[in-house]
């Protein structure tokens, strides 16, 4: 927006980026507009948390959404990394795929899994799940406030992006998570609803 069109309230954007540069080849100026509009934004961002009154937590939940996604110059540029999935050890870390039923980290530290017709073959899972958790679980973090996991909270995982959430980041209780078939994080949920 030019600088006259900004409400009063927010922070005014870098002067001068809505004129060509003479002598500047076109990349060069679409590169340094695109940094003056990733300035302005991130600026932009923090003025509505704090003017909403975001505390620490939250600031750091802002902070961690919008490391997530490329800057504008990354994208012009052409040097936006495409968002891995997961790391490889993903699998391990979350356990078997559910179809039917959510996966979900309890106070345990273990994922649930829906119920085996055969106790023998839960058993063995359960017996390597149990020790594949115990290795990997200290690297895991949660998809909103970016906090490291710890055993006496509850966790649930995504079944769309497959990335793990603390219950209270996401209001979701282990009660209810219980009866939750498929669980889609609010970030998943949005992406569903805007397409």
């Amino acid at each position: 927006l030019p600088a006259e069109e900004v409400p009063p309230e927010l922070p005014e954007p870098a002067l001068g980026i809505n004129f060509a540069r003479d002598g500047m080849q076109e990349k060069d100026w679409l590169s340094l507009v695109a940094v003056h509009s990733d300035a302005w934004l991130l600026s932009v961002s923090f003025h509505f948390g704090s003017r909403f009154g975001l505390d620490k937590a939250d600031r750091k939940r802002l902070f961690n959404m919008i490391n997530e996604v490329p800057t504008v110059f990354e994208v012009v540029t052409g040097n936006a990394k495409k968002q891995t999935k997961e790391k490889p050890s993903s699998a391990i870390q979350n356990g078997s795929k559910s179809k039917s039923n959510s996966k979900v980290r309890g106070l345990d530290g273990k994922s649930s899994k829906p119920i085996q017709a055969k106790d023998e073959e839960e058993g063995l899972e359960e017996e390597e799940e149990d020790e594949e958790d115990e290795d990997e679980h200290g690297e895991t973090l949660c998809g909103a406030c970016g906090d490291n996991y710890a055993s006496d909270e509850f966790w649930i995982c995504c079944d769309m992006c497959e990335k793990w959430f603390h219950g209270k980041c996401v209001k979701i209780t282990p009660a209810r998570a219980e009866h939750i078939k498929h669980y889609k994080c609010p970030s998943c949920s949005n992406k569903r609803a805007r397409t």
